[in-house]
């Protein structure tokens, strides 16, 4: 918590008072940090945002990054009212998941609207299957990229099947591990690949892979992400 202290601090001397709300939103803020691979992620509010403003974050976030965090995501107080209809899978994540560091919890009134979220959850499933593919063709000779492919991806499917299990009417559990199980159990897809993936991600599996077994699971992984993406486009049918 000390560090968040030290970075609230530096944002209230960068920005006085047009700063409005800094909240802590996503793994850290749901108890599912993994050291080394999560982030803290950070939304800062500001009264109006221009580019002075935005030159006085650099010295605000200079520190914040030095130490291997992100550079927050800045919005104005109005944003956050009229924007849920653009980002809806990003302002739902943050409003299941969020911690408020400092201000008023604005989040805690924004509107989800539906339809947007299912338009929103479909397209980024699919360009996230495209880019993944893409990336494949590169990394299948290799067993230890073709691995980081596959651990570094699976965080922003499970945050994108945390909003499938919103339209499918079921309320998301906290974690990723039980977001992507209940998923895969709603569904009816095979859940084995992506907890393969997990434990790899989080240093609890000793088996070794080899070309040959990364290909296969990640034959399988994709398989089981083209059944979710078939599930959501049904939900518009």
């Amino acid at each position: 918590m000390e560090h968040f202290n030290a970075f609230i601090d530096d944002l209230r001397s960068s920005h006085g008072k047009n700063l409005v709300s800094v909240v802590l939103y996503g793994s850290a803020a749901a108890g599912d940090y993994v050291p080394r691979r999560s982030d803290h992620n950070i939304l800062v509010v500001l009264e109006k945002i221009g580019p002075d403003d935005l030159r006085l974050a650099h010295a605000a976030s200079r520190e914040w990054n030095r130490i291997g965090n992100p550079t927050p995501v800045y919005f104005t107080a109005s944003e956050i009212q009229n924007a849920g209809d653009v980002f809806p899978i990003e302002f739902h994540q943050m409003k299941t998941a969020r911690r408020v560091l400092y201000g008023p919890d604005l989040l805690a009134g924004v509107e989800i609207s539906g339809s947007f979220l299912r338009l929103q959850t479909e397209f980024e499933l699919r360009s996230k299957l495209i880019r993944l593919r893409r990336r494949y063709i590169s990394v299948s000779t290799s067993p230890d990229a073709l691995v980081s492919l596959m651990v570094e991806s699976i965080s922003s499917f499970a945050a994108l099947f945390r909003a499938v299990l919103i339209l499918n009417g079921i309320d998301p559990p906290a974690t990723k591990h039980e977001i992507v199980a209940l998923t895969s159990k709603h569904i009816g897809i095979s859940n084995e690949p992506f907890e393969k993936i997990f434990d790899i991600r989080e240093n609890k599996s000793s088996e070794a892979i080899d070309e040959s077994s990364a290909n296969r699971l990640f034959g399988e992984y994709i398989t089981q992400i083209e059944g979710v993406i078939d599930a959501v486009d049904r939900l518009e049918k």
